[in-house]
């Protein structure tokens, strides 16, 4: 190892200030805000005690610091050559928490080392991923879309994902799936991110309006379909250019459409029907135009259409069979389906109040009535925002979006001027990991995404996502002082 210790006298020239000073205020306005979401009046607990959560969060960032020094100060080569060795190594770990993990809180993600330090191996999973993700990516002549490639990487994703949920984690394994945003920048065609974005949006109309039956399919059925079909024209306007094709796609949907509703208003019509002759109809034109024109890309539309109603079918099984209760308990909450103050929506609800009640400007550092009399679950580390909100206002928390907004653009910035596919990778896997974060916990917090569990970087309390952050962020650093150098 001491072969891939270097001392260099030019950190300061070459390292990435604007991120450093990003790193630094986020992680001083968390500490803050961990103090004042966890202090308790007349307890004499000051910041830097340490039996207070404010100083154990001291002491783990200045361990974190001590390892972002470290990282600095070492060969940026070798995070490309060990970087297998390093996925191999975290999930061996992962496999290991699974057996040895205590129960805490209903998730198994935990090894307890002695009483105060537990340890959240999928937080460290994370770079592990992505120096995976960018050392397979870097080959010479890599070609993204090919089945081989295409399975190994999703394979290198997904594995660490199944581990993560066996551990009953099911936040910080969708947290992976961010990856997916740095191979849409890889060349990943646009198309597969429109599936992903149709399939949260199916899953959401499919549920929402489950409960209206409109003869053998249900109106959530029935309007994902509909938003199908026309996004189907959408595709076939985008690809082909095709444009009297995507008119004809339109067109011969409202017309299904309109002569059932025609016909429900003399006899009783099963709409299930109508959207099925849609379908085929949809289907049978599809392969036509690419018999006519002998392209494929009809047929990968038509693999579309195909692959969304069988997912669409699937919603209810998929909510009632995989989902834990308490899950379905939160997703039914956060889509209005179901009111329960008192139960599953009761942290997004006392979130909500801190917020709202603190106004433009805030009620001032220590004042937030909400968080000091604790009503707020989880205030100092997945809720921590409410209390940004309650003490800082609505200015307070703009600013801290905007820092995080600024630093997820810089990484992009620097991550497009990497000499090789390796730096480019991996700083794109950092960004995507941190925009999953910020838009999902914030969501949460303010009630327009379901609560999953997963922290804000750098101002939710704890050891391991504070220092797993730090790792993901400074190898990036690191990897780009090479670049400058060069």
């Amino acid at each position: 190892m001491s072969a891939y210790i270097r001392e260099d006298d030019h950190i300061r020239a070459s390292v990435d200030w604007v991120i450093i000073l990003l790193y630094l205020g986020m992680v001083l306005a968390g500490w803050f805000s961990i103090y004042a979401s966890s202090y308790q009046f007349d307890s004499g607990v000051t910041m830097f005690d340490l039996s207070g959560r404010a100083g154990k969060q001291l002491v783990f960032f200045g361990f974190s610091a001590v390892v972002a020094f470290i990282i600095l100060k070492l060969d940026s080569n070798i995070f490309d050559v060990f970087a297998y060795f390093i996925y191999a190594f975290f999930i061996g770990l992962l496999i290991l928490t699974i057996f040895i993990a205590k129960d805490i809180k209903g998730s198994r993600s935990w090894i307890v080392i002695t009483d105060s330090i537990n340890i959240q191996s999928a937080e460290f999973a994370k770079f592990a991923v992505a120096l995976a993700l960018a050392r397979f990516m870097n080959r010479y002549n890599f070609k993204l879309m090919t089945f081989k490639n295409l399975s190994a990487i999703a394979g290198l994703i997904i594995l660490p994902m199944l581990l993560i949920f066996l551990q009953k984690e099911t936040g910080s394994a969708l947290v992976y799936t961010a990856f997916v945003l740095m191979l849409y920048r890889e060349g990943l065609p646009g198309m597969v991110l429109v599936s992903g974005l149709c399939a949260i949006a199916f899953f959401v109309i499919g549920l929402r309006f489950s409960d209206v039956e409109l003869g053998f399919v249900s109106l959530g059925e029935l309007l994902s379909i509909i938003i199908m079909i026309l996004i189907s024209a959408c595709l076939v306007f985008n690809y082909k250019k095709d444009r009297h094709a995507a008119k004809y796609i339109i067109l011969g949907l409202i017309g299904i459409l309109g002569l059932t509703y025609i016909l429900s208003l003399f006899i009783p019509v099963p709409w299930g029907i109508a959207i099925a002759v849609a379908i085929v109809a949809l289907i049978t034109y599809l392969l036509v135009l690419a018999r006519k024109h002998w392209s494929m890309r009809y047929v990968y539309i038509v693999l579309f259409v195909i692959g969304g109603i069988a997912y669409v079918s699937s919603v209810d099984y998929v909510f009632t069979k995989a989902l834990q209760p308490h899950q379905q308990k939160r997703i039914l909450v956060s889509l209005g389906m179901k009111d329960d103050p008192s139960g599953a929506g009761y942290n997004v609800n006392q979130s909500k109040i801190a917020i709202g009640s603190g106004g433009l400007l805030g009620k001032g550092f220590l004042h937030g009535t909400q968080t000091k009399l604790k009503y707020v679950p989880e205030q100092d580390t997945d809720f921590i925002f409410c209390t940004v909100g309650e003490e800082r206002g609505f200015v307070g928390s703009v600013i801290v979006v905007l820092g995080f907004l600024v630093l997820i653009l810089r990484l992009i910035y620097l991550s497009e001027r990497q000499k090789n596919t390796f730096g480019r990778v991996y700083g794109y896997c950092v960004a995507a990991i941190f925009l999953f974060h910020l838009t999902i916990n914030i969501g949460m917090v303010i009630g327009l995404t379901p609560v999953i569990g997963i922290p804000l970087p750098f101002f939710s309390y704890g050891g391991s996502s504070l220092l797993g952050f730090t790792i993901l962020l400074f190898i990036f650093l690191r990897i780009d002082m090479t670049r400058k150098r060069r």
